[in-house]
């Protein structure tokens, strides 16, 4: 049977370090690990700039016939929402693993690879049309290098920038023994535990002070919440609270 949402997998460039533990529970989630507010703000504005070039492109298209005159600017309007909505709301790939000794967890952000075949394609087909279009009217090459070309652009740079690829890939692997652990609180706004730590620095009589989010399925909360409650240390305060996701 097919499957739109398969289980994550751990990539080749992370594995757990202490397999040889007895599992107590695992799972995979990919989460939002920031501030989503924050981030709704940022695609409500940007969608604000979008509804005014939309209109932009629908005035400079005033001798073309309908439905294409009101066809282009809604195309334009969806596929940059899109777009803007794949950068400004992008979910970290997680897996946790709890055994005896505390929680062993994976994080990675894989580079989106379906982004390059939908922008060249998308700059191919709609750099034809634009160009067709300004055999009828040189006005439609404006729009040919301010819609296609920029597409075009993007995709050179995703394709071949190390650095834009490298920016938007990430990989690392965590430990935390459950004496390390000074704090837990349980989110009510959002379905995760804020993991408070304090570990031994390398090398260094100081230790590091921090907090890690952990991020699960609304219907196994509760399992999670079981899980820890009797894993955790009796003075280790285990709360629950808002938690401000601050990323």
């Amino acid at each position: 049977m097919f499957k739109l949402f398969k289980p994550l997998e751990l990539p080749p460039q992370l594995h757990w370090k202490r397999a040889d533990e007895p599992e107590l529970m695992s799972w995979t989630i990919r989460a939002r690990n920031y501030n989503t507010f924050v981030a709704n703000c940022m695609f409500s504005f940007l969608a604000v700039v979008l509804i005014g070039v939309s209109l932009i492109i629908h005035s400079v298209f005033e001798g073309m016939s309908q439905p294409w005159r009101t066809v282009w600017p809604i195309s334009f309007f969806i596929l940059f929402s899109c777009l803007i909505l794949s950068m400004t709301h992008q979910k970290m790939n997680y897996a946790y693993r709890f055994t005896l000794s505390g929680l062993e967890y994976c994080e990675w952000k894989d580079f989106p690879k379906w982004a390059l075949p939908v922008l060249r394609w998308t700059a191919g087909i709609t750099g034809i049309i634009f160009l067709y279009m300004a055999t009828v009217d040189p006005s439609f090459l404006i729009g040919a290098l301010a819609g296609p070309g920029g597409m075009g652009l993007m995709y050179l740079k995703m394709a071949y920038s190390k650095s834009f690829r490298d920016l938007h890939t990430e990989y690392h692997h965590h430990f935390l023994h459950w004496t390390e652990l000074t704090e837990v609180i349980i989110a009510t706004n959002r379905a995760m535990a804020e993991f408070a730590y304090s570990v031994p620095k390398p090398n260094s009589t100081h230790r590091s002070i921090g907090s890690q989010y952990v991020f699960f399925q609304k219907t196994e909360k509760q399992r999670v919440i079981n899980l820890i409650k009797l894993h955790l240390p009796e003075s280790t305060p285990c709360k629950v609270g808002h938690v401000n996701v601050l990323n």
